[in-house]
């Protein structure tokens, strides 16, 4: 295969990840704060819809990636999905904010029915995504060159689509803000597939091998791969935790910043950032190693999320104002201390998040495929799809199971919904910005310790009987 690709694949690759930005970001961004202030569910019951359908894909995936493992043909077995699943993503993602208006069961039935069915075209789509780049090139450094334009690209979708989708949906406002923003994100996500699908048609197709065939087979494949294990358990605990800074940006925004419209702010502040220092995220690899980069950005990331509560704590007992206190049945119940924190120091520590976020999307992905090409080689059989379906699995999960954990957060802080920001109770400001900071924070960093046992190869790890 070709060490070097040519720039018009390198380009349609990385756009693929305008629809896996965009998919990745705006349910998890809007959908929480669509049931719970719009529709009017309980925080706690919005946080488990949102979380049932992305469950299903922890089995879904992996059998997407078996499925494009065994799909021969001559556009080879990823790329028809790219194009197919895309634009059924697409379509879908449009048709589940543009219901009928039923009651708020109703409704609630509808969502869930079109996320899981999205959620589901979606995989076919992801899972051979992340597959592709162990094809296209057996070179490490040019992987690393696909994952960071790969990543850049996905900065701008995740820009794009959650600094435009809240500012579409507050210009338009209530449901029908909603079904205008099921229709842009729609379409950037059917322009990424499209992209995708012709700008890699000149990419290698990779050597037919035989691939497993079912979950005992699956099981197999990623014991026998412990570098593998250890990575994807990495990073679906760090994705647990991103999902839930996700889901709070919009409530963070509204009731402790005082500001709707910071949404689009913050999101500003996380991604743009990442386009300026994908370059040197990659020339540190180079120099350095890509799991000592990894344990870097993660840390960036913690270190951003910890100042954002400390200096939100440290604000909110220094000034005392004159919040009332609300009760579930609209009483007074007391005064209280909360005072948000200065809206430029936490700016500025989103930054701090944002550059973290980029090594922790380039540095995995990156060693997802080299993992997987070392994996390919030692047993002789396909491997690229099996654990792009596992790793695509936990990811969906985890970004999943992040809102359900947010929800429960704002339930325990006594969050109401369908209520004015500036009625919450002071706890459900302070669960708020709990669930933003210190449950992203505590997921990234618990997991770092098995990067460490990653660096070491798997024959290496045999030998030191790891």
């Amino acid at each position: 295969m070709t060490e070097r690709l040519p720039t018009r694949v390198r380009i349609g690759y990385a756009a693929g990840s305008l629809a896996t930005g965009a998919f990745g970001t705006v349910p998890g961004l809007l959908l929480l704060p669509y049931l719970t202030d719009t529709i009017g569910i309980g925080a706690a019951l919005a946080g488990v819809l949102v979380l049932l359908p992305k469950a299903w894909d922890v089995v879904f995936n992996p059998v997407a990636g078996r499925l494009s493992d065994r799909t021969t043909g001559p556009r080879g077995p990823r790329r028809p999905y790219l194009l197919y699943a895309g634009l059924g993503t697409a379509i879908l993602f449009a048709l589940m904010f543009a219901h009928p208006s039923f009651g708020r069961t109703g409704v609630a039935i509808w969502v869930v029915v079109l996320f899981l069915a999205t959620a589901t075209t979606y995989a076919l789509y992801q899972v051979p995504y992340v597959a592709l780049p162990t094809e296209m090139t057996s070179d490490p450094a040019e992987r690393t060159r696909l994952m960071t334009r790969r990543i850049a690209v996905l900065a701008i979708a995740i820009l794009i689509s959650g600094a435009g989708a809240p500012a579409i949906r507050d210009a338009a406002g209530g449901v029908n803000g909603y079904r205008l923003v099921g229709l842009a994100v729609g379409g950037l996500i059917a322009i990424g597939a499209v992209w995708a699908f012709l700008g890699t048609a000149r990419a290698p197709i990779g050597t037919p091998r035989p691939s497993a065939v079912g979950w005992r087979q699956t099981v197999a494949a990623v014991r026998s791969a412990p570098r593998f294990a250890r990575l994807w358990i990495v990073f679906v605990i760090q994705a647990v935790g991103i999902g839930t800074m996700l889901a709070g940006v919009d409530y963070l925004a509204r009731v402790v910043l005082g500001s709707a419209g910071m949404s689009s702010v913050l999101f500003a502040a996380f991604v743009a950032p990442a386009l300026l220092v994908m370059p040197l995220w990659q020339l540190a690899a180079a120099r350095y190693s890509k799991v000592a980069c990894y344990v870097a950005a993660s840390v960036l990331f913690a270190a951003g999320a910890l100042g954002i509560i400390g200096v939100t704590l440290f604000t909110s007992y220094q000034s005392f104002i004159a919040v009332s206190i609300i009760g579930p049945n609209g009483e007074e119940l007391n005064h209280g201390t909360f005072h948000g924190p200065p809206t430029a120091v936490v700016i500025a520590l989103v930054v701090i998040i944002g550059i973290g976020y980029a090594g922790q999307q380039v540095f995995p992905l990156s060693l997802l495929a080299d993992i997987s090409a070392e994996a390919e080689t030692e047993s002789g059989g396909k491997r690229a799809g099996v654990f792009a379906g596992v790793w695509t699995a936990g990811e969906t999960f985890g970004l999943a199971l992040g809102p359900g954990i947010y929800g429960i957060v704002l339930a325990i802080g006594g969050y109401l919904s369908a209520t004015a920001a500036n009625r919450q109770p002071m706890s459900a400001a302070m669960a708020i910005a709990v669930g933003f900071t210190v449950i992203p924070a505590v997921c990234v960093l618990v997991a770092l310790p098995l990067l460490r046992r990653v660096s070491t190869s798997t024959r290496e790890a045999v030998k030191q009987g790891r």
